[in-house]
């Protein structure tokens, strides 16, 4: 059985990423921060449908809280097969009245959390030669957001970290890629009212929101035997919003 990381898991696409890569055989650990009670729910969840699945909770923007998640998961599942860097923090808000320490927790969370995790599962993947690291990035990574300027540049971050990291490992067999999400269904999207999501709707080509299993298909397939010669690419998963 292969294991798989999963950061951001207790809620919206993370949550759906891990139900859709138990189903696909593979033993998970749930990692979560703001959430335990529901990454418990999911991983009870998990097991009543025959899958495996652990719970750890860690800060990936404290960096000995990122490494002891990937320890954890070496002990209690094995060394890591798949890597999602999937936790988030947003910041909306005109730049000049961000904060230090809010410009730091998204930096620290969204971008260089997922660079010390990708690091330490690396050193495993590297030994044994294969593995697959896949970041979540977002459309404002790909072209940029006005009031979600610290969060857009963390994205874009990413997808630069994805495309040069892809370079380096590719000689020992790892592949590493990227989804970029739209507007996608989550409770981040309930600080909108029905008038103003039917807006946005009628702006997305395909006319509605992505939901969190369509974000979750996008990592399987890049995560498959079928994307084995994928690396170091940016899947856009935006209903058209960006092309």
């Amino acid at each position: 059985m292969k294991t798989a990381i999963i950061t951001g898991a207790s809620r919206g696409i993370g949550r759906e990423i891990a139900r859709v890569l138990a189903k696909r055989g593979y033993a998970v650990m749930i990692n979560c921060n703001a959430s335990p009670d529901k990454a418990v729910s999911l991983a009870d969840e998990i097991r009543a449908n025959g899958g495996r699945a652990e719970v750890m909770k860690a800060d990936i923007s404290v960096p000995e809280e990122a490494k002891s998640l990937v320890r954890q998961t070496v002990e209690t599942l094995g060394e890591p097969d798949l890597l999602v860097n999937n936790a988030g923090v947003a910041l909306w808000g005109l730049f000049t009245d961000a904060g230090d320490p809010e410009i730091e927790k998204v930096v620290s969370t969204d971008l260089t959390g997922a660079m010390i995790i990708s690091r330490e599962c690396a050193k495993y993947m590297i030994k044994r030669k294969e593995g697959v690291i896949i970041n979540v990035a977002s459309m404002w990574g790909e072209v940029g957001a006005s009031c979600e300027v610290v969060y857009s540049a963390a994205k874009a971050g990413i997808i630069g970290f994805t495309k040069a990291l892809a370079k380096e490992l590719a000689p020992s067999g790892i592949r590493v890629n990227c989804v970029s999400p739209g507007v996608i269904d989550t409770d981040m999207m309930s600080r909108f009212s029905p008038e103003e999501i039917k807006a946005l709707c009628d702006e997305i080509p395909l006319g509605r929101l992505g939901t969190p299993r369509d974000v979750a298909s996008a990592v399987a397939f890049l995560a498959s035997d079928e994307a084995s010669y994928i690396t170091g690419q940016t899947l856009s998963v935006n209903g058209g919003s960006v092309i």
